[in-house]
Parts: C-alpha cells; sequence; structure tokens
C-alpha cells in the first residue's frame, strides 16, 4: 500500500508524485479535525443546556443552524472547487470553521453562539465533499472506493478525539476550553500548503468552461438526472437522521437518566465502533460494490435505530449504540466514495457538492424535530422509528436509481 503512488499536480505546471498513504494522511488529518468539530458540538450542546437552561427546541436549533451552514458551504465551496480547485478550497474551508468554532468559546447568548455555529458549518460543509473529490481523482479506479472509505475512516478517530476532549477537559475546565481546542487546526492550513497537492484531474487541457448556472443544469442533463435524483434523496435521509440521531446521542442518555460525566463515556465506548465500521465498509467495496455496501450498512442504521430508540437499559442502549455507530458510519463511508463518481470531472465538485448541500437540509430538519417532539411528549422510541423509517427511503432509491460504478474510470 505504501509503495502505491497517485499521481497530482502541484502550484506549478510540473505534476509530481505522491504516495497514496501520504495523500491519505494528510487529507485525512483535515477530515478527523471537521469530525472533531462535530463530535465536540454534541457533547458541547450537552453541557450548554444546562449551564443556559435551554429547553429541547432550543437544542434542536444549536444542530439545525449548524447544517444549515453546512448546506451553503457544500453549495458554495463545491461550485468554488470546480473553479480554482480543491486544494485550494480545501484549505479554506479548514481555516474558517476552525476560526469560527474557537471564536464560539466566548460567546455569551444563544443567538449569537448560533451565528458562530452557522459559518462553523459553512466550512464544516464545504471541506468534506471537497476532500473526497480530491482524493477520488488522485487514486486508480480499482481502489479508490476503498481509499475514500479510508479517507472517511478519519471521521471516527476526529469522533473520538471530541469524545476524549469531553470527557476529560469539559468536566474540569468547561465547555469553552474545548472550543477553544478546536481553533488549533487552523494551523494545519500551513501544512496543506506546503505538502498537498491539488488533484490531477482538474484543470485538465481542453475541459469546458461553464458558467455556475451552467454547472448546475449540467447535474440534470441526460446522462445525469437519475444519478442526482438518487444522490439527492439518499443524502438528504442520511444526513437527516445522523444528525438527528448523533447530535442528540448524549443528551438522549442525559434524559434517559444517566449522569452527564458517565454519558460521555458511554458515548466514547459506542463511538469505538465506527471504526471497524468504516474497515469493514473498506474491504467490502471493491468486492462487492458500491450500491451492496451502502445498502446493507444503511438497513443496519435503520434497524439499529429502532432498538436503540426503544432500548430502556444500560446493556441494550451500549449495544444498539455501538451498532448504530458500526453501520451507519459504514454507510457514510460508502455514500462518500459513491457520490464523486457520478460526474465528469468538470462538475465533480458541484455534484458533489450539491448533493451534500441537499443532505443538509435534512440536517437543519432532524435536530429540530427531536427538539420538537420531545416537547411535544412523544418517546424516543417513536422518534427513532420515524429516522429508520427515513434510512429505508433511501435505501430504496439506491436500489432502483443507482448505476454501479465500482472501478471504472472516472470520466
Amino acid at each position: 500500500m505504501a509503495n502505491t503512488l497517485a499521481r497530482v499536480s502541484t502550484d506549478t505546471k510540473e505534476p509530481r508524485t505522491i504516495s497514496r498513504n501520504k495523500l491519505l494522511f494528510i487529507s485525512g488529518t483535515g477530515w478527523m479535525f471537521d469530525a472533531m468539530d462535530v463530535g465536540i458540538l454534541s457533547f458541547v450542546v450537552a453541557a450548554i443546556a444546562v449551564e443556559w437552561n435551554l429547553t429541547p427546541a432550543a437544542i434542536g436549533w444549536v444542530g439545525s443552524v449548524n447544517s444549515l451552514g453546512m448546506m451553503a458551504g457544500a453549495i458554495l465551496f463545491g461550485l468554488l472547487a470546480d473553479r480554482i480547485g480543491r486544494k485550494q478550497v480545501f484549505m479554506m474551508t479548514l481555516v474558517l470553521f476552525s476560526l469560527a468554532s474557537g471564536l464560539s468559546a466566548f460567546t455569551t447568548t444563544l443567538a449569537a453562539f448560533l451565528i458562530l455555529r452557522f459559518f462553523v458549518g459553512a466550512g464544516l460543509g464545504g471541506e468534506l465533499p471537497v476532500a473526497s473529490t480530491l482524493v477520488s481523482e488522485s487514486v486508480e479506479a480499482k481502489e479508490r472506493g476503498k481509499v475514500v472509505v479510508l479517507l472517511e475512516s478519519f471521521w471516527a478517530a476526529g469522533w473520538l478525539v471530541a469524545a476524549l476532549i469531553a470527557y476529560f477537559v469539559i468536566p474540569s475546565f468547561g465547555w469553552r476550553a474545548a472550543l477553544i481546542i478546536t481553533a488549533l487546526p487552523a494551523f494545519y492550513a500551513i501544512y496543506l500548503r506546503r505538502n498537498l497537492p491539488d488533484s490531477p484531474k482538474f484543470g485538465q487541457a481542453g475541459a469546458p468552461k461553464q458558467s455556475v448556472l451552467q454547472k448546475m443544469a449540467a447535474l440534470w442533463a441526460a446522462p445525469y438526472r437519475k444519478r442526482t435524483l438518487m444522490l439527492w434523496i439518499v443524502w438528504f435521509t442520511v444526513v437527516f437522521s445522523y444528525y438527528g440521531m448523533f447530535l442528540w446521542l448524549p443528551s438522549v442518555m442525559v434524559l434517559k437518566g444517566f449522569a452527564m460525566i458517565k454519558t460521555f463515556g458511554y458515548v466514547l465506548l459506542m463511538t469505538l465502533a465506527q471504526l471497524p465500521g468504516y474497515f469493514s465498509a473498506a474491504w467490502l467495496i471493491e468486492r462487492t460494490g458500491r450500491k451492496f455496501v451502502l445498502s446493507v450498512y444503511l438497513i443496519g442504521t435503520a434497524l439499529s435505530a429502532l432498538a436503540f430508540g426503544n432500548a430502556d437499559t444500560l446493556p441494550m442502549l451500549m449495544l444498539f449504540g455501538a451498532l448504530l455507530s458500526f453501520f451507519n458510519l459504514g454507510a457514510w463511508g460508502a455514500l462518500y466514495a459513491y457520490s464523486p463518481e457520478q460526474y465528469p470531472t468538470s462538475i465533480r465538485g458541484t455534484g458533489a457538492g450539491m448533493a451534500a448541500g441537499i443532505g443538509r437540509i435534512g440536517g437543519i430538519f432532524g435536530p429540530l424535530l427531536v427538539g420538537s417532539l420531545l416537547t411535544a411528549g412523544y418517546g424516543f422510541g417513536m422518534i427513532f422509528g420515524i429516522f429508520c423509517g427515513a434510512i429505508l427511503i433511501g435505501v430504496l432509491a439506491v436500489l432502483f436509481l443507482g448505476t454501479e460504478t465500482k472501478q471504472l474510470e472516472l470520466e
């Protein structure tokens, strides 16, 4: 693996090669920081809910505003990546979400916190599809899916870091100290500037120049219409359920009667199950195909969500929470591998970014739904049952609208 080379272009006109492992590590570290910020938010929300005496509906708005920013960032930066390059946008988004997250540590009102979380979300939402596009374009077709899923596995590492920060920092030093730590990844952009080349496919001679409207219209042209519809449905259902469930995970444990410090430890253990979820998906995706892995892992997510919502003992909560992490994050890895493969180079960033942006609309409604239904007196069994149904809709979209792209050369 270490000897495999990915061909990439630098800021100069001369192309060079970079080992696949180095490309994966450099890009994956940025991905890890992204996940760390999302993970920290779920723990911070549980802390500020107590300090600021927030209602469940107000807690829901924190996650929804974050997703609103992610929607805007995915669309905007996806378009920008097709214009100025994947690397430049990767660095811009990293700096944006790191600085905004660090500044949110100094807020004293929910309104100010929400404004900064919008900008955090914009950076987070922009980075993910751009990074997966860059890696997809930089490795060989025979291992492209596996490498992108391994890139996604850095998300689990980021959540583990977030859980460790929450467990050791928040109880002793407060949630503000945890958010200040999340500003440090901004310095990583300096390393990216020196060590991460851009995609080899971006800026190839003869690539057609299109306006923003032309790129967006091209997604619905005859060759890509079915693919775009499929991606938008899957992204919406996956993001809707993910942010509805995982941003509420520590709060769910607290509301079920567990102490906050113990809850953080329990969620840390559940998070560990993400790693085998990613690695198993990475092993399967080049053997069984994208559609099979995505469908099976989404079905596993749906069933685990239903079981978790109805669990009422600690062993059952831990078991089904771990299964939820295993299947859901494996599905995420397959989705990030699958999305850039649907389009040619000229609209790849736009297509992946637009799909992620539509998905973030689901991320707006997911946390709000949980907050509003809890306020109305509904139980977690019904709430997680809704997420189960949504995920199954995504499965149907993959099965009936999806096209297998295993080991196909990118256009």
